[in-house]
């Protein structure tokens, strides 16, 4: 039986440079995905609980560099210039069945004391049923895109932009109908899209499908791709598309308008362009048009949660702005009675580098008929990532220069700014609680955060190099223990458990104020709660007064090494033979990426998922 030879692998960016910088025609080859099983005990993970075991390697092919791209004939590695914006391998999950959702750990019961910690409750309507919250009926209400408004299955958080109408949508006949971009990508002659490659039996494939299986949308350099991990040939795309001129940095999927005939997906470039995407119909429509609101690259995007139309945006030159996907664009002004927290405007209305949130356009903004719908500066820095707490009104922001802001974007607001032991942060997230964040960066530590104590909890180290992604395994935390991930520069993945009851405080901090549990976070009944806690749960110092105890400050100093408890990990294996880039959990299994575009899925134990069914 003759049996094909593999896809040919064009030849690599070196030789591409040095075949046009000697005027040879450069191959343009176009590439298949690779799908393969590696076996043997370098492809397993040994944790306690049992042993991960790789189930594939999923290697996506990188496209040949787009024709108009200058090449890159000798690049120094030590040159300090910026260079073009690029990403490794990012991956959107998608599951349309219910058991694939991860355990709510969250809770809404604000007079729980949980041992000291408590969830993060500000709004008098957190805690109700969304039938109790003024203004709903029959369980919905309207939401600012003016459709029905989904019930939160974690609170009722209000939503974002609440009492504004002139956010409200004018309604109509097409009120409440699911919309979807306008332009077709598959014939589209926009010469940002190089071309469209659809799968032929797209339609079947789709009609055939489990229902509970996984979609995935992953990146790599120009390319974009929708693959389906429920099928035996998920090394084929249902969708593959080729950009001219520039390279998706980061992607994600509305969880709120998800369903088997629609998607709602967005794509951020190094150009600084959107792109929304509904990878079912083949429509798009692209934002932020030549960058005429903000030019520099995404680096981060995420729908706001609970929203049908607004999505958050990092870019890298440190701003955040809400976009409106179905809002047209125009040329953005900082508005003047822009109001700013803990920072100083020059008398030409440029940010003061002292300034930690300068609020250029609220989302209150009576001007509304435009993009951007809100539009906030950080920095001068770039901002790397950003994560939404499960109380669903707070973000948690890790910049380049180095800090991490925890921020109620809700109210539009500074709470607290914490700063890395060295250089940037890269990665950050929450955990499934709210109770603490997760951040990683250029030090080679994960670093755990107390929220509503306000302090750094524990230092993980055992990386080598940079830590490029870190997330919780929410099939394995509780209350009170946690397990939670992270990969870096250094081609590692490692595991680590936390447990509150694990860490002492050091005695060398014990008589330092840091400054008790804020009032934002607790209510009067808690901090007594909080303050009869045994000092192994590294409550506040109960010494201090009543009076002490609402004055704090946003900024915190870098609490040394000595005085900070340090978490070493149950697992670290190098998993890649290039740095990776991208980590993430499901019931199953462990899923990470690499910048090359290998993603690989890690089984779990056998045993231990007989224990969580």
């Amino acid at each position: 039986m003759f049996v094909l030879p593999p896809p040919p692998r064009y030849p690599s960016q070196a030789a591409y440079n040095a075949a046009v910088a000697a005027g040879q025609a450069a191959p343009m080859i176009e590439t298949n995905n690779i799908l393969s099983h590696p076996t043997g005990p370098e492809f397993q993970l040994v944790v306690g609980e049992g042993t991960y075991v790789l189930k594939e390697d999923l290697h996506l092919a990188t496209p040949p560099p787009h024709p108009s791209e200058a090449p890159i004939i000798n690049p120094n590695p030590l040159a300090t210039t910026p260079q073009p914006a690029t990403a490794g391998t990012k991956v959107s999950l998608l599951s349309f069945s219910s058991k694939s959702s991860a355990p709510l750990l969250y809770r809404v019961d604000t007079n729980r004391s949980n041992g000291g910690y408590t969830s993060i409750q500000e709004h008098p309507n957190e805690g109700r049923n969304s039938g109790d919250v003024p203004g709903s009926s029959d369980g919905g209400g309207t939401s600012i895109t003016g459709s029905a408004k989904p019930a939160m299955s974690i609170g009722s958080a209000p939503a974002f932009g609440e009492g504004n109408s002139s956010l409200l949508s004018a309604g109509g006949k097409d009120a409440g109908k699911r919309r979807k971009p306008k332009n077709n990508i598959a014939k589209s002659n926009s010469s940002f899209i190089s071309r469209c490659i659809v799968n032929e039996s797209l339609t079947k494939r789709l009609q055939d499908r489990p229902s509970d299986g996984y979609f995935a949308f992953a990146n790599i350099n120009r390319a974009f791709q929708w693959l389906d991990l429920s099928s035996p040939q998920k090394a084929d795309h249902l969708t593959k598309i080729l950009f001219t001129k520039g390279h998706c940095l980061c992607h994600d999927i509305n969880q709120v308008t998800k369903s088997p005939q629609h998607i709602d997906l967005i794509m951020g470039f190094s150009t600084g362009e959107i792109i929304w995407f509904e990878p079912i119909s083949q429509k798009y429509t692209r934002l932020n048009k030549n960058g005429i609101i903000n030019s520099t690259p995404v680096s981060e995007i995420r729908w706001i949660p609970g929203s049908e139309n607004l999505f958050l945006t990092a870019h890298m030159d440190g701003s955040l702005v809400v976009y409106d996907k179905e809002k047209d664009d125009a040329v953005f002004l900082p508005e003047k009675n822009g109001s700013q927290t803990n920072g100083n405007s020059d008398s030409d209305g440029s940010l003061d580098i002292s300034a930690k949130l300068h609020i250029d356009k609220s989302v209150h903004s009576a001007n509304q008929k435009t993009n951007p719908v809100s539009f906030w500066k950080l920095s001068n820095q770039r901002i790397n990532a950003f994560s939404f707490s499960p109380d669903n009104r707070h973000i948690a922001v890790v910049s380049e220069d180095g800090t991490l802001r925890i921020i109620d974007y809700l109210k539009e607001e500074l709470l607290d700014l914490y700063t890395s032991y060295y250089g940037g942060f890269i990665c950050v997230c929450w955990s499934p609680d709210g109770k603490y964040v997760l951040t990683g960066g250029q030090d080679d530590l994960v670093s755990i955060w107390s929220v509503s104590e306000r302090v750094i909890v524990a230092r993980c180290q055992g990386h080598h190099s940079w830590v490029t992604a870190v997330a919780f395994d929410p099939w394995r935390c509780d209350d009170r223990n946690y397990r939670f991930g992270s990969v870096g520069e250094d081609c590692r993945l490692l595991l680590w458990d936390f447990s509150v009851g694990m860490l002492r405080r050091p005695k060398a901090s014990s008589a330092r104020q840091r400054g008790s549990i804020s009032s934002r976070f607790t209510n009067t009944l808690q901090r007594a709660e909080t303050q009869n806690t045994t000092t192994s749960r590294l409550r506040s110092d109960s010494s201090l007064s009543a009076d002490d105890d609402t004055e704090h400050t946003i900024e915190h100093p870098v609490e040394p090494r000595a005085t900070t408890a340090m978490l070493p990990p149950v697992l670290s294996k190098a998993i890649e033979v290039d740095p990776l880039c991208w980590l993430e959990f499901t019931e199953e299994s462990i899923i990470t990426s690499c910048k090359t575009g290998h993603i690989r899925t890690w089984d779990r134990p056998k045993d231990a998922a007989n224990v969580s069914n």
